[in-house]
């Protein structure tokens, strides 16, 4: 088990140098410059000149990712253009409201998606499953932002349960921590949640038509039994896989949700960095969440053994 570990954790370095080098050419052939935002309107072309050459962005492209690259191999992400904080700083100071938005999420996702979808697949052609899956094709058809603007609109505005947007750090209490965080992750939630019920149903009912699920209810044992102790153990793995996957819908979705519930995390970072065109901010943040999505596939594949023991790497 560790071998595969340590052999998956080489793999990622390729993975990780691919993603860099694919952000520093894009962000270099989008256009635009960020040594004129930084000058302001009114600045001559030789104050401008006189930033570009601080900032390094005169010499050769080759040049500016060969340095980009030693500095983060010591561990440098470099140092913001705009506010010239360090970037890994930057994401540390970000990293609490996402990560917390993201983990409640996920527990909420999981423990809505799976009993959805276990359900459907027990009712299957029925009206439980009907709901289900009309569900599943309406979180999937609206935009994470519409649906926080009608969370926003019917539970805050007219309501008054919630506030409309903000953080409050957990530091300051437990409650006053959720109040602030259950709408973003209600909207954030709606998609993954339709994404895992779908697939919980679909796995479920191959699952169901196997013999040892005949066994297991010839042996007298109760249809929860049957549904949670075989059918939904049997069925873990691609619920497993599906879970993977759903992390850059969560990601991307936090980049979102932030930005309309006014939540100061990476994903208003990643907003305010592209906006102002702060290449070594978005450059780190893209590493970042790549080595996250690399990581979070890492441990699924580790839970497979789990799930099935007969799977070995």
């Amino acid at each position: 088990m560790l071998s595969f570990l340590f052999r998956r954790l080489l793999a990622t370095i390729p993975v990780l140098i691919m993603v860099a080098v694919v952000v520093f050419a894009i962000l270099r052939a989008s256009g635009g410059d960020p040594a004129v935002a930084m000058a302001g309107d009114a600045a001559t072309p030789e104050r401008i000149a006189q930033i570009r050459q601080a900032m390094g962005l005169d010499q050769p492209l080759v040049k500016q990712f060969f340095i980009w690259s030693g500095q983060l191999l010591q561990g440098n992400m470099g140092q913001s253009l705009m506010s010239g904080v360090p970037v890994a700083k930057l994401i540390g100071q970000r990293l609490e409201p996402s990560l917390s938005l993201a983990v409640l999420t996920l527990l909420f996702t999981l423990l809505v998606a799976i009993p959805l979808g276990v359900l459907a697949a027990w009712r299957r052609g029925k009206l439980l499953d009907r709901a289900v899956m009309g569900f599943s094709v309406l979180g999937f058809s609206v935009p994470v932002f519409v649906t926080g603007y009608v969370l926003i609109w019917c539970f805050a505005i007219k309501l008054g349960w919630f506030n409309v947007q903000g953080y409050t750090p957990l530091e300051k209490g437990l409650w006053p921590f959720l109040h602030r965080l259950i709408l973003p992750a209600l909207a954030l939630s709606t998609v993954y949640v339709a994404l895992i019920a779908r697939i919980t149903r679909t796995s479920v009912i191959e699952v169901m038509g196997e013999d040892f699920i005949r066994t297991a209810r010839a042996k007298g044992l109760s249809e929860t039994g049957v549904l949670l102790g075989h059918a939904l153990r049997n069925a873990a793995v691609p619920i497993a896989t599906v879970v993977g996957v759903g992390i850059a819908l969560l990601i991307s979705g936090v980049v979102v949700t932030e930005s309309v519930f006014n939540i100061p995390g990476l994903g208003r970072l990643v907003v305010e960095a592209v906006l102002a065109r702060d290449y070594p901010v978005i450059q780190g943040l893209t590493l970042f969440f790549a080595f996250v999505y690399v990581f979070i596939n890492l441990l699924v594949d580790w839970a497979y053994t789990i799930f099935d023991p007969r799977i070995r790497y």
